[in-house]
């Protein structure tokens, strides 16, 4: 057996931990003020100069900065450290690993430079444009490669469970987002979804609960398999409840997506496999919570001792709580309250805040010690952080829970007469103001806790000195024969990291073929409306602005066949009405009610008088207002590339529409801008030029997207009229 000297790169991890605190506080930075913009309209929401702080506009890039940049450079902070040490090899190059640092660095700035500023694909998580896309694969790539040759180059045969998570963290990621990120580019800063309706929300929402699946839970239980049994000083708990707990999450967790999709217009059938699969999860999930909190039993008095330990308890905790909950939204009893609502909210931020916060919060504690070689600079502020950060938690996500509860159950009210109780939706909206306004605070909480660290760890960091190649030595057992007899199978695979990986491929891909495929090549799972006509070229402007201004973060297209929705927006919505949707605009929040029968139910005067002072036309209302729509200029530059591109796509524009569509825009604009012009007040008519004023408006964003307002739920209309008038 030969004994190797070597040594540990860092530097690499110190770089991304910074990277994590820093960016970490600018995306709860962001979502606190997207939370107050909630609990107080008027921040930073009504002015002309602001509106790249317009709630639309930086909700995206909250979600975006706190997924991507805060828990992505976490997980590259928390492999990084650990991999090396569980191989006893320095990752296989340094240079790969300093471009996926700066790579990683590039990409999260530039979704500062283009959400704020309405650049945006309009899908859930996935909202960078595509070529910030290409740019997430390559250094996904690049990562993998040298995770993977670092694998192959160990010098221990055994691959450690966190590494198996590791693993399969790499494969999915890649997976989810090049199926999901199929685009087609109009121009640098714009592209259409390839997929349309109900094959795009299928697709979105298989990605965006397997990001929250595989981005932000398999790779931070490796992390916690890691770091838990390393901080605690005893073994993992259970190795067999590793191997089942591993297993059965990758392949359960991928058919769950649909469930967010729970009576709406995706097919039942894939409305069920996705609650099926979903009641499933909490088995292997608790099994892994449950592998990490038995850990620490007989060590409770370290966890009175070790903040990190601390922190480790809650995160694992809040993941159990996660977890459970997430299957039961998945019921469709529940989930009839919940979908759309605040409960929804308190879920996702029990796990972010609790789970992925918590935990790394807990890592950095951890590490800066480590590296700098040196005692933290107080223990006492660390625990300080640590009860600051949990009661922020519990601020947030109680509010937030009773406002779900209390906005799901409102909706939902009905008189002795049949009638709704809360006709007027803003009514609802009014009675969740006292919660926006707690929750703002829990989040001020949790911001001010990790400011706290960022303070101590900065003092740790120059109280000592950084160990950038941690020198050390291993014993080479690689090449060491193999006793002969009767393996257990899961010994072998662990030996074998291609195996694992490619085996680890095919568990995750069936779900998705099963649930994916048959929707995208069996036109009855969509059936298609003869009536349903592809938007007008100012229609199709006015749905790309109402993209780029994140109207979907608060309004659904969806009206689910329910009697308290339909007694409150009309006929449910149906598969066919989203054939040319690229993307589709269903959402998952109200803030504002939904817009699926929006067109023609208020007159284009009034929809031009709301978007610029929304709240002096609908009293009570928090949505931002939109000065700048008739500032702005429409630009028409791109409508001849647009219906081509929409042509590509298989909407049926004539051939060689794309020369007349300026034309068609132009003229639908001159009578959009008339009819609200010609509507205003008398007294405004004799101080403005009106012919000057038709042209201002004309050529402006703001008429645009009244023409695409006024289009939505109209072709069912048609539909239904002719339908009356043929009986």
């Amino acid at each position: 057996m030969e004994i190797e000297k070597f040594s540990y790169d860092n530097r690499i991890v110190r770089n991304f931990a910074y990277a994590t605190i820093i960016w970490g506080i600018i995306g709860m930075l962001v979502g606190l003020i997207a939370a107050l913009q909630l609990a107080f309209p008027e921040f930073f929401n009504d002015y002309l100069g602001f509106s790249f702080l317009s709630f639309g506009r930086i909700r995206p890039l909250h979600t975006n900065a706190v997924i991507f940049a805060f828990v992505g450079n976490g997980i590259f902070m928390g492999v990084y450290y650990s991999l090396q040490r569980l191989l006893k090899a320095r990752m296989w190059s340094d240079k790969l690993s300093y471009i996926n640092f700066w790579g990683w660095q590039f990409i999260i700035l530039c979704a500062v430079l283009t959400l704020p500023f309405g650049i945006t694909t309009g899908k859930e998580y996935a909202e960078l444009e595509w070529w910030i896309d290409i740019l997430i694969t390559l250094l996904w790539v690049v990562f993998g490669i040298n995770m993977f040759a670092t694998i192959l180059v160990r010098r221990v045969k055994h691959l450690y469970v966190a590494i198996w998570f590791y693993i399969a963290t790499f494969v999915t990621v890649a997976i989810l987002h090049i199926f999901n990120s199929f685009e087609l580019p109009v121009s640098f800063l714009k592209s259409y979804s390839w997929y349309a309706g109900v094959q795009d929300a299928l697709v979105q929402w298989w990605y965006g609960h397997n990001a929250v699946a595989f981005f932000l839970t398999t790779p931070y239980l490796g992390l916690m398999y890691y770091f838990v049994p390393k901080a605690a000083n005893r073994p993992v708990y259970s190795y067999r409840l590793s191997i089942i707990h591993f297993w059965a999450l990758i392949f359960i967790y991928i058919w769950a997506g649909p469930h967010h999709l729970l009576y709406t217009s995706l097919p039942d059938w894939a409305q069920s496999l996705g609650v099926v699969f979903s009641v499933m999860l909490i088995a292997p999930s608790w099994g892994g919570m449950l592998n990490g909190l038995l850990t620490l039993r007989g060590a409770w008095d370290r966890v009175r001792d070790n903040v990190m330990l601390k922190f480790m308890v809650v995160a694992l905790t809040c993941y159990g709580m996660a977890t459970f909950e997430g299957p039961l939204l998945s019921l469709k009893n529940v989930n009839m309250i919940s979908h759309f609502t605040d409960w929804t909210i308190a879920h996702v931020h029990v796990g972010g805040l609790g789970w992925n916060g918590m935990l790394t919060f807990g890592l950095l504690y951890w590490l800066f010690p480590r590296m700098f070689g040196t005692p933290l600079y107080s223990k006492k502020m660390a625990n300080q952080h640590f009860w600051i950060a949990t009661l922020g938690i519990i601020l947030y996500a109680i509010p937030m829970y009773i406002a779900g509860f209390m906005q799901g159950l409102m909706w939902q009210d009905f008189n002795p007469d049949g009638t709704l109780v809360y006709k007027d939706f803003l009514e609802t909206v009014d009675a969740l103001k006292p919660y926006y306004i707690l929750r703002s605070i829990g989040g001020l909480l949790f911001i001010s806790g990790a400011v706290m660290m960022f303070y101590n760890l900065i003092r740790t960091a120059k109280s000592g000195k950084l160990i950038p190649n941690e020198e050390t030595e291993a014993a080479v057992t690689k090449n060491v024969q193999v006793e002969t007899g009767r393996e257990y199978w899961h010994r072998t695979i662990e030996r074998k990291p291609v195996q694992f990986m490619i085996i680890s491929l095919l568990v995750v891909a069936i779900g998705g073929l099963v649930e994916i495929v048959p929707t995208m090549i069996v036109k009855s799972n969509v059936p298609t409306i003869s009536q349903v006509k592809p938007y007008t070229p100012l229609e199709l402007e006015g749905r790309d602005i109402y993209i780029s201004e994140g109207c979907y973060n608060c309004h659904s297209q969806m009206i689910r066949p329910l009697r308290f929705e339909t007694a409150r927006y009309g006929e449910y919505s149906k598969s066919g009405e989203f054939v040319y949707d690229h993307p589709f605009q269903w959402g998952s929040k109200r803030t504002g009610p939904d817009l699926a029968r929006e067109g023609g139910l208020r007159s284009n005067y009034w929809h031009y008088q709301h978007l610029i002072r929304p709240k002096d036309i609908s009293s009570g209302s928090i949505m931002p207002a939109y000065p700048w729509l008739k500032e702005n200029e429409l630009d028409k530059s791109l409508i001849e590339s647009k219906i081509g591109a929409m042509r590509t796509l298989g909407v049926p524009y004539p051939e060689g529409y794309e020369k007349q569509a300026l034309a068609d825009l132009e003229k639908q604009a001159l009578e959009v801008a008339t009819d609200i012009v010609n509507n205003q007040p008398k007294e405004i008519l004799q101080s403005v030029n009106v012919k000057q004023e038709i042209n201002t408006i004309k050529n402006s964003e703001i008429v645009a997207i009244i023409a695409y307002l006024q289009r939505l739920g109209m072709d069912i209309q048609k539909m239904n009229t002719a339908s009356s008038n043929t009986k």
